[in-house]
């Protein structure tokens, strides 16, 4: 792995911090929107949405505290804890609410303000988890990277319960709002283990952890 040099580590580490800050600014105003419109509308996958939006502010958190040291590495492997349970946190929440709504039978009403919110998320998310997961990866940092797929799995969550609630809109499919939380639920379990497991990934070069170990999620090239 080739060491960076200091000039080219120091804008890795501002983009870094620009991009979370731009995360959090979003989510936020995302969670409110959408806890809001999903309590109007009584749609477990759109409250759900907002709380994965609190969890992605306090993941996005940790890796703002991370990169706000002078040696930003020193604080990696907390933050990547941090992430790690934040998805633990919306896969625990998100399954008992989903099952609680499959055993009630309750559908949700139509909400136009939640379908509008999710679809903008489908477009915005990408672009910063790219944005992040390739200046992460370049830079040699696992939580940034981890963070990102993060947000990435704000986009898979976006798309599943865009299409929750456009069946329940529809065609009256009630029974798409909680499954489109269990489908967050497995993505969100999955991730947790890959940002646990990834506290040996992607280390700096100058670090006597470099490189990749099996299985590591932010390995390859930074695309």
């Amino acid at each position: 792995m080739t060491v960076l040099p200091d000039a080219r580590r120091a804008v890795l580490v501002r983009r870094i911090r620009l991009l979370v800050a731009a995360t959090i600014s979003y989510n936020v105003v995302e969670a409110v929107v959408a806890i809001t419109a999903g309590t109007v509308a009584g749609s477990i996958a759109l409250i759900g949405f907002g709380l994965d939006s609190v969890i992605e502010v306090s993941s996005a958190a940790a890796v703002a505290w991370q990169f706000s040291a002078p040696d930003p590495a020193r604080r990696e492997r907390v933050a990547l804890r941090v992430v790690a349970g934040s998805f633990v946190a919306l896969a625990c929440y998100v399954t008992a609410e989903s099952i609680r709504g499959l055993l009630g039978a309750s559908a949700a009403e139509h909400s136009s303000v939640g379908i509008a919110l999710v679809a903008l998320s489908v477009v915005i998310m990408p672009f910063l988890s790219w944005a992040q997961r390739r200046a992460g990866r370049e830079l040699g940092s696992s939580s940034a990277v981890a963070d990102s797929r993060q947000t990435l799995l704000c986009t898979y969550l976006s798309a599943a319960v865009l299409v929750g609630l456009l069946l329940n809109s529809t065609l009256g499919w009630w029974w798409a709002d909680p499954a489109a939380g269990l489908v967050l639920a497995a993505l969100a379990l999955r991730e947790a283990r890959n940002a646990w497991r990834g506290d040996l990934c992607c280390a700096p070069a100058s670090t006597p952890h470099s490189g990749c170990g099996d299985g590591c999620a932010c390995c390859g090239p930074a695309t």
